[in-house]
């Protein structure tokens, strides 16, 4: 059996961030598992502008954000093992892995972080009905088709959701020679940002279908056509509101699910809502010394923000490696009325660290507050103009209020009259 004090695994910007932040609070016996044959993850293929103006203050591609961070593990010597499965972790932190050049390993570890990722939600998921015909392919699968491997997926495309991937397709598609026919979005506000809407969309005379979906797949061998109608508040089709679209692809950007099989396998809690770990201030997770981090945690926005929550993550598993793992007592982060996910969900009781909240509205909010309380009293207020679920909220809490909390705190959206 092989001892590492740490092992991170995924290589893409989640675990090379984390990776980099323990090394650089002292960890040097460590190692990153990463599947693909080259770390850097999903930007390898997000050849579009738009990553790092938060963490480098400049407007990068996917692949040269994705290069910054690996360029950054090379300099300092992280080990990167790439070619790698992941079978199973434990909860005594023993990770068990497979590649063609190492074979099996079994690695036993003092703290592991856990940066896989996410996937996309598949159309078996979606209990879509008709044929079962070529030409349906998820947004990311499609992008990978495109700016990997050169392959265009089809001519005439629909795209089911708003998400962020599929807006970017619709632009990717349409600059590619292909007639992107429509973007069809179920709820009555697009999943994804609004600047993605104007850019991708609007600038591209591309309509969106609000509080619509895809009730029909047509086609034998390949497919020739969708059929999307309106639906009403119970998200059920409203009859004579069909609309028929001739076309040979559709894209699906329903939603990303964090990859959270081997949390499972290791015994850690899961959020029903996120669909990722329960995880404290630290990003540890229920199972002492197993942190998470970036979408494997909960599907984020920016890359930006996934570097800075992994940083946090690789900087607190050195800590406990170097130090020893303290107990505190936990306070509770509850979701309130229009809140949806708050990550993390518990709070190291006394320590006066600043503690950023993240969540997604669960709905449109205009003129609206978020509203963090610990009974009666309020911690912390934050106004806009607009809340979306499209855009993750923060909230950061002043390391003196964390100081003084004495009880469960709960968040909510409050509407100004």
């Amino acid at each position: 059996m092989i001892k590492k004090d740490l092992v991170v695994i995924g290589g893409g910007p989640a675990g090379l961030a984390a990776a980099i932040g323990a090394w650089e609070s002292g960890i040097r016996d460590m190692v990153v598992l990463e599947r693909e044959s080259q770390s850097g993850g999903i930007l390898r293929q997000c050849i579009h502008n738009g990553f790092g103006l938060h963490r480098f203050g400049e407007e990068l591609t996917g692949p040269e954000y994705a290069q910054r961070d690996i360029a950054k593990a090379r300099e300092l010597g992280i080990p990167v093992q790439t070619d790698t499965t992941v079978l199973s972790v434990t909860e005594e932190k023993v990770v068990t892995c497979v590649s063609a050049k190492e074979g099996l390993q079994v690695i036993e570890a003092k703290a592991v972080i856990l940066a896989m990722g996410c996937r996309e939600r598949p159309r078996g998921a979606l209990g879509t009905p008709g044929t079962r015909c070529a030409g349906i392919y998820t947004a990311g699968s499609a992008q990978k088709f495109v700016n990997l491997e050169g392959f265009m997926p089809g001519k005439r495309v629909v795209i089911l959701g708003s998400g962020d991937i599929g807006l970017i397709m619709a632009r990717r598609m349409t600059l590619q020679g292909a007639k992107v026919l429509a973007c069809v979005e179920l709820m009555p506000y697009s999943s994804g940002l609004n600047r993605n809407i104007v850019q991708c969309l609007q600038d591209y005379d591309i309509p969106l279908y609000l509080s619509h979906t895809v009730t029909h797949i047509e086609g034998k061998d390949r497919l020739s056509g969708v059929t999307v109608a309106e639906v009403g508040p119970d998200r059920k089709p409203i009859p004579g509101t069909e609309i028929h679209f001739d076309c040979d692809t559709l894209l699906l950007s329903v939603g990303l699910i964090p990859e959270n099989e081997l949390s499972r396998g290791a015994g850690v809690e899961l959020s029903p809502v996120t669909s990722g770990a329960v995880v404290n201030d630290q990003l540890e997770s229920s199972v002492p010394g197993i942190y998470a981090c970036g979408n494997v945690l909960h599907v984020h926005d920016l890359v930006d923000f996934v570097s800075e929550e992994s940083f946090k993550a690789g900087k607190a598993a050195a800590e406990q490696i170097l130090h020893g793992r303290k107990e505190y007592e936990m306070i509770h982060v509850r979701d309130g009325e229009g809140v949806r996910g708050t990550v993390p969900q518990m709070i190291r009781k006394g320590t006066g660290d600043e503690v950023r909240l993240m969540f997604r509205p669960s709905g449109v909010f205009k003129n609206a507050s978020v509203v963090v309380r610990c009974g009666s009293e309020e911690i912390a207020r934050k106004r806009a103009m607009i809340f979306t679920p499209g855009e993750m909220a923060v909230i950061p809490l002043p390391g003196r209020k964390v100081q003084e909390l004495d009880g469960d705190i709960t968040v909510s959206m409050e509407v100004s009259a």
